[in-house]
């Protein structure tokens, strides 16, 4: 059964709310965890090797597999590219940035320390 235009509206407020209020449970309950992320990005890292492998081999028994070789390592880059951008995305969702998070925490104190010098100095 579809919902209604208002109900969808309520609806995806809703969901932002609760990506707002807890984004790990909001995470879990959409079933993006890093655990999946993480397996992805060592598929891509084993497709690559893969890869490799097929392109070296393929220089010496045909060159048509070392044209596999290279694509499989092309799908499998853009694979690994894209899980370690979910995860960042996620870990940014999260509140858990790492050095970025507590890069600007770090730097909107400085500016907060700057602006006060400022002040006192006038």
């Amino acid at each position: 059964m579809a919902l209604s235009e208002e109900e969808q509206r309520l609806l995806d407020q809703m969901e932002a709310a609760l990506a707002a209020e807890d984004p790990r449970l909001a995470n879990t309950l959409r079933g993006t965890t890093n655990r999946s992320q993480r397996r992805r990005a060592l598929l891509a890292g084993f497709g690559f090797l893969v890869g490799i492998a097929c392109l070296i081999l393929g220089m010496q028994v045909h060159p048509v597999l070392s044209v596999v070789g290279f694509v499989v390592m092309l799908g499998s880059a853009v694979l690994g590219i894209t899980a370690w951008q979910q995860a960042a995305m996620a870990a940014d969702a999260s509140g858990n940035g790492g050095r970025s998070g507590g890069h600007s925490e770090f730097m909107g104190r400085m500016e907060d320390r700057w602006r006060h010098g400022q002040d006192d100095g006038n």
